[in-house]
């Protein structure tokens, strides 16, 4: 079973960027492909990027297309989520999800793909 922590969150002023940083502990990441979502106040959980095991295959929400960039290092057990250009409508509890596959390029949009979850870092953006 793996273990998810997330980091990075913070209050910054619109257009700025943050860097969240997802580490795995307890099995190698290179196992899972990985994804992240976010919650508004108020809202349910949201799709927002996904990336395979390889780190070949990416995918993102139409909403943060172009100014988030998701990665991975594998070697450091961490996945990334690179985000300009922040609105305040990025406002959200940012999470990492793990879905262990045996395909090196398939990845997961959908909540329910996901068996791991961390516990969310917080993403506040200010007009």
């Amino acid at each position: 079973q793996v273990q998810l922590v997330e980091t990075g969150g913070g209050l910054v002023q619109a257009g700025a960027s943050l860097r969240l940083s997802c580490a795995a502990s307890g099995r190698t990441l290179s196992d899972y492909a990985m994804g992240w979502f976010r919650r508004a106040p108020g809202k349910g959980r949201d799709f927002v990027s996904a990336i395979s095991r390889s780190g070949r295959s990416t995918y993102y929400a139409d909403s943060v297309k172009g100014r988030f960039t998701i990665s991975r290092d594998n070697a450091k057990n961490t996945v990334y989520l690179q985000m300009n250009g922040l609105k305040p409508e990025d406002t959200a509890v940012y999470y990492c999800a793990a879905e262990g596959t045996w395909h090196d390029n398939y990845y997961y949009t959908r909540e329910s793909q996901y068996d791991y979850w961390g516990q969310g870092t917080p993403v506040t953006v200010s007009s």
